[in-house]
């Protein structure tokens, strides 16, 4: 896997979440979710990039809904207040980050041996997204980062919903279009239009930042597409629930994103489709790795 997307933890050899998940209250039950109607849904690439976003397949879904939006700084802010949850990222007392983000002053930090341009930072996590001396302020409406799937379906309990499927994903991100590479059509820049935040230059050695953002943008920084979604490539990758790894599809302890992110470049890693898909320890966390809500019709 490409680690221009991000890297993965070893998987815990338990097996098991053994933490209690907050329950929802009427304070926070999911509401202004979009709703998404059923059917047979067309999946998958007729032109895949990696083999893993074929064969094309229908299949049939339910109704449900989905938040427009990646789930916000500001937003899990809130959660933890009112759970006192801690993060994977700050049980294990580090994340990963990429090191364009970093000063040039910070101390050394131990890289990812295929991708030096991820470093294992010690106190990176939600609200420290670089390190100990970050925080999110004035990036209370952009996507929280440096969450686990373990901490995507804890937010998501807390909120009376859950994680999209992988196919819900899909459906909601195509924003009703099919046999497109993404939620606007075949071109990645449409008349000379960004329409993502991804890498724009050089990677990893120079972002322009031509589409105006270098790290992560605010989840509604972008057009929606046709069914109201912001952002479903490009910015952050997006967790979706059940198991999956490149290597054994069933792997239980295996996990899986959506979207791409503002590392995506056209060089290197083409993930940022609607068909694409990344494998990662359900215990990962990154600096370009959150998640969006869903919950059932």
């Amino acid at each position: 896997m490409s680690h221009c997307c991000s890297p993965s933890r070893e998987p815990d050899s338990s097996g098991v979440d053994v933490r209690g998940r907050p329950r929802p209250s009427l304070e926070t039950t999911a509401t202004g979710l979009v709703p998404i109607q059923g059917g047979r849904v067309r999946v998958g690439s007729t032109d895949p990039d990696f083999p893993e976003e074929w064969p094309v397949r229908e299949v049939e879904l339910p109704a449900y809904r989905i938040a427009r939006c990646a789930v916000s700084n500001a937003e899990y802010a809130e959660f933890v207040a009112a759970t006192a949850y801690r993060s994977d990222a700050e049980t294990y007392g580090s994340s990963f980050v990429f090191a364009g983000l970093l000063p040039d002053d910070f101390p050394p930090t131990r890289g990812v041996a295929a991708a030096p341009w991820w470093r294992e930072v010690v106190g990176a996590d939600w609200a420290h997204p670089e390190g100990p001396h970050s925080s999110t302020d004035g990036r209370e409406d952009h996507p929280v980062v440096h969450v686990s799937r373990h901490d995507a379906e804890a937010y998501a309990a807390w909120r009376g919903g859950r994680l999209p499927t992988e196919d819900e994903w899909e459906q909601a991100a195509r924003g009703g279009l099919v046999d497109v590479p993404f939620p606007w059509g075949a071109d990645l820049e449409p008349g000379g239009e960004h329409r993502m935040n991804v890498w724009q230059g050089t990677f990893p050695t120079e972002n322009t930042a031509a589409d105006g953002w270098r790290g992560t943008c605010p989840v509604d920084a972008f057009a929606p597409n046709g069914l109201g979604l912001h952002n479903t490539t490009g910015n952050v990758w997006e967790w979706c629930s059940g198991p999956w790894s490149a290597t054994h599809p069933d792997d239980p302890q295996g996990g899986v994103s959506r979207g791409g992110s503002y590392l995506c470049h056209a060089s290197y890693c083409r993930r940022y489709r609607v068909s694409a898909r990344q494998q990662h320890s359900p215990d990962s966390s990154a600096g370009n790795l959150g998640f969006r809500l869903a919950a059932d019709a």
